[in-house]
Order: C-alpha cells, then sequence, then structure tokens
C-alpha cells in the first residue's frame, strides 16, 4: 500500500475566519477513512480545500497528492490527478444530460477519448447495480431529481471516473434508509487496493455495511482523536462531549 494523500500542520480561512487549525492526516491506498465531528468543526472546508476550492485560502501547511505537493494546482488539474468530490447539495446542470456529463468528465480526466458503446455498456451496468432507472442516463443532471437521485448519480460518477481518491461529503445526508444501502453498496462497489476512499459524515449509517479503517474526529479544526470503525459507534452512543474539550 503507498501513501495518496498526506497534510501536513494545515491551517485555512473563509474570509478573516480561520477555520481549519493545524490539522494533519495521512491516507493510504486500499483504506476507507471516515471524518466526523460537530457542526462548524471543519469538515467541509477541509474536502474543499483539498481540491483547492477559491472560496477558502490555505495559510500554512501542505497537501501532497501521491507525493506531488498540489498546494497550488487549480481544481481541475488536482481532479486530473485523481480526486473526485461529491457535494452535500449537487447542482442541476440543465442541457447536459447525465451520460454527456460522463463522458465530458471522462475524456477531461482521462486525456483519452471515450469508447461510446462500451462506455454505455458499463454505465447502464453500473446504474442497475445502483438500482437507478436507466433511462436517467439521458435526462439533464440532477434537474428534477430527487435527493436520493441526486445522491445516487454521485456515487455512479465515482464509479464511471474511477478515481484515486473518493471525498464524499455527507452524501448520506437526507436519505432514508434504502438509499444509504445503495450508496454503501456503491462505495464498495469502488473499493479496492489502488484507491482510498474518505468519506464525510454526521451518522454512522451509511458505515454500517463498510469496513471502515479509520474514524477521526474533528473539532474545532484539528483532528484531535484517531481510532477503528468501532469509534463511530462511540459516537453514536455518546456524542462528541468527551472530544470537544481535548
Amino acid at each position: 500500500m503507498g501513501e495518496l494523500l498526506k497534510i501536513n500542520n494545515l491551517y485555512a480561512n473563509v474570509g478573516e475566519k480561520e477555520i481549519l487549525k493545524g490539522l494533519n492526516l495521512s491516507i493510504n491506498k486500499g483504506e476507507i477513512h471516515v471524518i466526523m465531528g460537530p457542526n462548524g468543526s471543519g469538515k467541509s472546508t477541509l474536502a474543499n480545500v483539498i481540491l483547492n476550492n477559491t472560496i477558502y485560502t490555505k495559510t500554512k501547511g501542505e497537501i501532497f497528492f501521491e507525493g506531488e505537493n498540489i498546494n497550488e494546482l487549480k481544481t481541475d488539474e488536482i481532479a486530473r490527478k485523481g480526486v473526485f468530490m461529491s457535494f452535500q447539495t449537487p447542482e442541476e446542470i440543465p442541457g447536459i444530460s447525465v451520460v454527456n456529463f460522463l463522458k465530458y468528465a471522462k475524456n477531461k480526466t482521462t486525456g483519452e477519448p471515450v469508447k461510446v458503446f462500451q462506455f454505455k455498456k458499463e454505465l447502464e451496468e453500473k446504474m442497475q447495480e445502483l438500482k437507478m432507472n436507466v433511462g436517467y442516463a439521458n435526462r439533464n443532471l440532477n434537474v428534477g431529481f430527487s435527493g436520493g437521485e441526486m445522491k445516487k448519480t454521485e456515487i455512479l460518477q465515482m464509479l464511471m471516473l474511477k478515481p484515486k481518491l473518493a471525498i464524499l461529503d455527507e452524501t448520506d445526508s437526507g436519505l432514508d434508509v434504502d438509499a444509504i444501502k445503495v450508496v454503501s453498496k456503491g462505495i464498495k462497489m469502488f473499493s479496492n487496493e489502488d484507491n482510498a476512499t474518505l468519506i464525510i459524515t454526521h451518522g454512522t449509517k451509511i458505515l454500517k455495511e463498510l469496513d471502515v479503517d479509520y474514524v477521526h474526529i474533528l473539532v474545532d479544526g484539528k483532528i484531535v482523536t484517531t481510532s477503528s470503525g468501532e469509534l463511530a459507534k462511540e459516537i453514536e452512543e455518546n456524542g462528541y462531549e468527551n472530544y470537544i474539550n481535548k
């Protein structure tokens, strides 16, 4: 297993407000990591800073991906390196179908022409495994989709684009039990010894059917505790009180 992501002493602001305050994190190939923490602790900020969202400003620290410092790379350049991020609230994109969006994204991330017949066959297979209506492939991306359909489409994108690192920012938010099971299934379908997943979540339902390697508790911009998947169960039972003043 090789190291995919390494974050050293990361500080980041939104405007004048400091959100991340000396965060350290290491993720190796073949691992599933989970970030949990109270509201406002910096979970989504971390995801956005890794992708260098320009709303956020890194003030100190370094982010390495496969040994390369990506601090100054643009978001699309980081994506081409193999980093994927799903969003809490996926945007509607009128005029672009799901299949055309995925073909475009695949071409941009790999730099190679998409073999259309093979691509569509794989797309249909993945949609069926995710219990998605195959007809949605020809609909405008997320337009008129339910929350569950949007989140499944995000997982579909991950499966089709095959990134090295998938960052899932509260993909389970607002989903019913059945939809969460489908999202968990998609993560299991994606995971292998050559990639890694970083799940950012408030709840533990999405974790119940996954073999999680590490759970990190993020409080006030720093990871204060790291342990096995059992830590998520403790948080579910007792909350974050024991870690807030750690």
